[in-house]
């Protein structure tokens, strides 16, 4: 499990900000939080450095780049060890068509989004990727017809509202 990171209310409200509008100027965050530009850009450089904020998202609408058709793929991995996790991962990954993979507790393995054109792709995908693989044991596809966007992970309200969270005050570094 990875360690969390101290924040103070200023590094909460610059992620809270950046989470609902990435494009928003160091300059126009630093008004907001209160603190000079310089100060907000390292604070966000360090907020990167500690992997707080993983990176910055384009979001793509798959449908109108001709991949209409998304469907979950839960896969089981036979045998299940060390040596198979990490190629059958880093293969999946670099699938075109794989949007998400989560490694997973219970019977399946591996819960896998992809995006695709049309059903016979999705067969293609299927055999040609996944069942082929002497490692895969099963493969059962659920099609997704719709998808929502859930809330962000810190509330919008300014820290100290209700329901946002509280800053764990320790020796934050700058």
């Amino acid at each position: 499990m990875t360690d969390s990171v101290i924040l103070d209310p200023v590094d909460l409200e610059i992620l809270r900000l950046l989470q609902n509008d990435a494009r928003t100027t160091y300059r126009d965050l630093a008004a907001h939080v209160g603190v000079a530009p310089s100060t907000c850009l390292d604070r966000v450089a360090r907020l990167r450095r500690s992997g707080v904020i993983l990176g910055h998202v384009l979001r793509l609408d798959p449908a109108r780049l001709g991949r209409g058709l998304q469907a979950l793929l839960s896969v089981q991995v036979r045998p299940h060890r060390r040596e198979l996790v990490g190629p059958f991962v880093e293969r999946i990954r670099a699938l075109p068509e794989a949007r998400t993979v989560f490694h997973l507790t219970g019977p399946d393995d591996y819960l896998v989004q992809v995006a695709v054109r049309d059903m016979a792709d999705l067969q293609r995908l299927v055999l040609d990727e996944f069942t082929s693989r002497r490692e895969v044991a099963r493969v059962e596809t659920r099609l997704i017809f719709q998808q929502w966007e859930c809330g962000p992970l810190l509330p919008a309200g300014p820290p100290g509202a209700p329901g946002t969270p509280t800053a764990n005050h320790g020796d934050a570094a700058p």
